[in-house]
Formats: structure tokens, C-alpha cells, sequence
């Protein structure tokens, strides 16, 4: 091999592209300017990202005239109300009721009392999840069944239900059917189990002040028509301790706090 090829080869000496090279030597292989350009060492800007809007969306009224009203709930005084009250002010509410440390087993709520009462044909109720109104299926499915009859709107900004729109308006039908279904299915669970007592031989005692059917009866009462306590102790001739312990039965095995 001859030397001025050797130097070639090297680096050295002249080639065909090393005119190309020139004064630019090492910074234009440096810079990648001679690499093509998806090659090349560019700094990566990232996109601009838009400003995350507030969540949840501004809710807007039913109708004109129309109000919108939060209620808001926990079971325990060392709970906080905060990121509820804060979700429920950035939809609109013209007013906030809330139960703090009341649970939702007990039948009287004085926030809720206060939020079904000033509720108008036209107006709509706002939680930040399901079970802060309802804690069982039963009594969620009667509370927004007396919604409906009620002529209110009702939204749930967690799994997004939204009763003023097309859409959300099956959510009603769905629950009224749904409360049927379940007291047809405790009172059919409860025959048959005790049916099959009496088949064992077991003594059964004395039978409870309040019937299954009563129970269901006064459940649907309270939370669907929204009787009074008082006219509902009258009307089956139960003290409140026995009411609220035949509600425990009902719901006890699908309580969530």
C-alpha cells in the first residue's frame, strides 16, 4: 500500500470530501450538520401543555329560575368535609348542606332534611358520590325515586350522572325499579329462610314488633314519600329504637360507611 493511500485512510491528507470538511473540521461533524436530519442532535423542546381546567365543570340550571343546592356528608367527627365542599363550590351551588359525623344508617339526618325540604320542582341536587346520599341500595333507590316524583334533578359529579340530560334521565327509571326488586327480594329471602327454620325444627322465639313486610313498608315511606318519623311510629305503633333496628336488618349486609 502506498503511504499517501495509508493517510487516506487515516484521516489524513486529502480524500474526496475532505474539502468538504475544511475549515469546519471537527464542529461540523460536531453539529451534525452533514448527518441527514433525523439523525441529528437537536434539543427537544416539550409541547406547551394548555392549563388544566377546573374539575368538576360549572354546572349550569335545569331550566330558568332553576337552583342548584349541594349536600355533602361523613360518618365521623375526625373526617373532613373539605374536598367535598370544594368540588361541590366549583359546580355552582347557590347553598351547601352537609351531615358532619352523622352516619348514613341513621334515619335522621338534619342536613339532608334540610336540603329535600327547600328542593323545588326544577332544581337540582348535587353530591360528590353516591353513597354520601344513599349507604344502601335500598335507600339510595327510594331517595332518588321521591327525586323523581319530586320533580328535582340530581347529579353525582363522581360517577357522573346527570338527571338533566337525556341520558341521565334513565338513571331514575333504573333506581325505582332496582328499590322494587329489592324489597321483593327480602321479602321472598325472608319467608324462604323461614320456611326452612321451621322445616329443622328450630324455634323461631318471638316474633319481631315489626314485621318484614311492615319494615319494608316504613322504609319505603320515610326515604320515598317522605313521611315524617313521628307519623311513622304512629301509624305502626313502633318506638324509634325498633324502627331504626328493623332498618338495620334491611340493609346490614350491603352497609358501607
Amino acid at each position: 500500500m502506498r503511504r499517501d493511500e495509508y493517510q487516506v485512510k487515516r484521516g489524513r491528507g486529502k480524500s474526496r470530501n475532505s474539502g468538504k470538511r475544511g475549515k469546519q473540521g471537527k464542529d461540523t461533524w460536531a453539529t451534525g450538520k452533514n448527518l441527514p436530519f433525523c439523525q441529528r442532535e437537536t434539543p427537544m423542546t416539550p409541547p406547551e401543555t394548555p392549563p388544566l381546567a377546573l374539575w368538576p365543570p360549572k354546572l349550569a340550571p335545569a331550566a330558568a329560575g332553576a337552583r342548584i343546592f349541594g349536600y355533602a356528608r361523613v360518618s365521623t367527627d375526625d373526617q373532613r368535609l373539605d374536598m367535598q365542599l370544594d368540588a361541590l363550590a366549583h359546580t355552582g351551588c347557590a347553598q351547601v348542606f352537609y351531615d358532619h359525623g352523622i352516619s348514613g344508617a341513621k334515619a335522621a339526618r338534619p342536613g339532608l332534611e334540610k336540603a329535600l325540604a327547600v328542593l323545588q320542582a326544577g332544581d337540582t341536587l348535587v353530591v360528590y358520590k353516591l353513597d354520601r346520599l344513599g349507604r344502601s341500595v335500598l335507600h339510595l333507590a327510594d331517595l332518588l325515586t321521591r327525586l323523581d316524583r319530586d320533580g328535582v334533578h340530581f347529579c353525582s359529579l363522581t360517577e357522573g350522572i346527570n338527571t338533566a340530560t337525556p341520558g341521565g334521565k334513565l338513571i331514575f327509571h333504573i333506581f325505582a325499579a332496582i328499590a322494587e326488586f329489592h324489597r321483593d327480594l327480602i321479602r321472598e329471602n325472608t319467608r324462604n329462610g323461614l320456611a326452612a327454620a321451621r322445616k329443622r325444627g328450630a324455634r323461631l322465639g318471638r316474633p319481631p314488633k315489626l314485621s318484614i313486610e311492615d319494615t319494608v313498608e316504613a322504609h319505603r315511606l320515610l326515604y320515598q314519600e317522605g313521611w315524617a318519623l313521628q307519623r311513622l311510629l304512629t301509624r305502626f305503633g313502633v318506638s324509634e329504637s325498633t324502627l331504626l333496628r328493623g332498618f338495620r336488618r334491611l340493609r346490614q349486609p350491603e352497609d358501607t360507611p
